[in-house]
């Protein structure tokens, strides 16, 4: 009998040893969620390929964490672990860097001052609340470059959940984002198109400094066409994408023949035009109230070609933006936050890539587009509130709007009004058939494939100063907020010159199922009895069953014998 009993004991464990021999070298990993949450995209998997050397990804989620930052931290160990699956240079360390020696406060403003910003968190619990500061961000390190990867994804009005679920949804995308910043040798161009009154870089300056982690910048003068056409249109062509951020100069009909050309050709192009000449410095400069008039840049026919129309109206929203008007005078002015229905706050659609899971925009004075029938793919990127309606130009702007409650009935039925449009198909020429400004070599009037972008506000893309200094774009030094302005606008390049598909990772659905708090503290006590009391009375019951068992076993043994 005893000799049975260690054969097959031994059997069992010659056979865990050899299963777990063959699961070191054989190792597989099988995603059973309905989402396919465990399973990476494969331009997620080719950024994790391209490092030829070790990569050190520490995380600085560890320690004591609120149970939100805890599930955060889960989901980043094992998402990294699946990359580290695919790369055995990848080196995962978590730290809680507030554990570190010293005081408090320095580690703090050092972790601030390398851009980390912190997350503070109100934690209740048994009636008790208490704020923590949590630095939700991981620092990749590679060949002595360091790219800082954030890993809390905010926003307005989220609840636990949905900022759970942005934040995770976002995670391979920022990690994959991180890959290709370090391992990227042979970076795409983009021309910031200069010449017909266009934002100063000094308000473009914290976009073109994000977007110089992923391409090469470089700026074209469009006023010496008339001098060099050839000598622009070939310069143009070498870069990937034009930029014409908020002209304000009428362009010339030679000048638009040139990107015309550019465009049919296969450049790309980002537009953020304005239609109307209205900003909030002239209402303050004209002591409250200034008119709004349209704006001429002789753009009309080139988007009418090509399949759109900016009307010169504005768009008065009563979901908006904030600004600060003082109240009072000299020493006792007061700084107070009034809504202003000619920002429109933008929330996404979330129906691509390029708006796909991002904070709420800022837009001021935007105005209006429509999408005109013809071969391209339009798709409505960004548009209104269902509670906004148009005001046509010219108008008279005043502070006086402030104080009036505005009625919704004003607002029915004229909602959801678009601001943004990506165009995708064959451009054709907008000079086809007809005479020509200037003669150029090699033009042609049906191009291959393209893309563009164009957004009927040209402030989107405009960062604030301090002291005469950028500040980060879609940050409002006035109220403190933070909008989805500079993600939107990297999205939309990525997009347009994205030839691996990383930028459609953005569109993965990841949803995970939160406990009730509520229910949780009304029911604690229930479920700390099953979870504690209930295996230990299953024990005990198991306990005298089998020693009921063993007794009349025993009992009828002896009687056999």
């Amino acid at each position: 009998m005893k000799n049975h009993w260690f054969k097959k004991a031994g059997l069992s464990f010659v056979l865990v040893l050899f299963v777990n021999l063959i699961s070191h070298y054989l190792y597989k990993r099988f995603d059973l969620t309905e989402d396919q949450r465990y399973t990476l995209s494969e331009a997620a998997l080719q950024s994790a390929n391209k490092f030829n050397g070790t990569v050190t990804i520490d995380v600085l989620l560890d320690g004591n964490l609120p149970a939100e930052f805890s599930r955060l931290r889960t989901e980043t160990l094992l998402l990294l672990e699946q990359f580290k699956s695919k790369n055995q240079g990848i080196s995962v360390n978590f730290i809680n860097p507030l554990a570190e020696s010293g005081p408090r406060e320095n580690t703090i403003a050092e972790l601030q001052s390398l851009g980390l910003t912190p997350a503070n968190i109100t934690i209740e619990e048994d009636g008790k609340v208490t704020q923590e500061l949590v630095f939700p961000w991981a620092m990749v390190n590679y060949n002595n470059q360091t790219v800082r990867v954030p890993l809390l994804k905010n926003k307005l009005g989220a609840n636990t959940e949905d900022r759970i679920n942005n934040s995770v949804q976002q995670l391979e995308y920022a990690f994959a984002d991180a890959f290709t910043k370090l391992t990227t040798q042979n970076k795409k161009r983009v021309a910031v198109i200069k010449g017909n009154g266009e934002l100063q870089d000094i308000f473009i300056s914290d976009f073109l400094t994000t977007l110089r982690e992923y391409y090469n910048i470089g700026a074209i003068t469009l006023d010496s066409v008339s001098v060099n056409p050839q000598g622009v249109l070939n310069q143009l062509n070498n870069f990937d994408l034009a930029l014409v951020a908020k002209p304000t100069e009428a362009f010339t009909d030679e000048e638009k023949y040139i990107l015309d050309q550019y465009i049919v050709n296969g450049g790309k192009s980002i537009w953020l035009i304005d239609q109307v000449a209205m900003q909030l410095d002239s209402l303050f400069n004209a002591k409250g109230s200034a008119v709004a008039t349209q704006k001429n840049l002789n753009l009309n026919d080139l988007f009418f070609k090509y399949g759109l129309r900016i009307n010169p109206v504005l768009v008065n929203d009563l979901y908006n933006t904030p600004i600060v008007l003082a109240t009072g005078e000299d020493t006792n002015a007061q700084y107070n936050p009034v809504p202003w229905v000619y920002h429109p706050m933008v929330f996404s659609k979330n129906n691509h890539p390029i708006n796909t899971n991002i904070e709420a925009l800022r837009l001021q004075f935007a105005n209006v587009l429509d999408t005109l029938p013809n071969v391209m793919k339009k798709t409505i990127i960004l548009q209104t509130s269902p509670l906004s309606k148009i005001e046509g130009v010219p108008k008279e702007i005043s502070f006086e709007i402030i104080g009036a409650a505005p009625q919704k009935a004003d607002y029915t039925n004229q909602g959801n009004l678009p601001l943004a449009v990506l165009l995708e198909g064959h451009f054709n020429s907008a000079f086809a058939n007809r005479v020509k400004p200037i003669v150029i070599g090699n033009t042609i009037e049906k191009g291959p494939e393209n893309k563009m972008l164009v957004v009927a506000d040209g402030d989107i893309i405009k960062n604030q100063l301090r002291n005469g200094k950028p500040l980060e774009l879609g940050y409002d030094k006035w109220t403190n907020n933070y909008y989805g302005n500079k993600e939107f606008l990297v999205n939309a390049v990525n997009y347009l010159l994205d030839d691996n598909g990383l930028i459609n990772i953005r569109n993965k659905k990841v949803s995970i199922p939160l406990l009730d708090v509520k229910k949780i503290a009304n029911q604690k006590t229930k479920w700390q009895l099953i979870n504690i009391g209930l295996p230990i009375v299953l024990l005990v019951v198991f306990g005298l069953i089998y020693g009921f068992i063993r007794k009349k076993t025993m009992a009828r043994a002896v009687l056999i014998k």
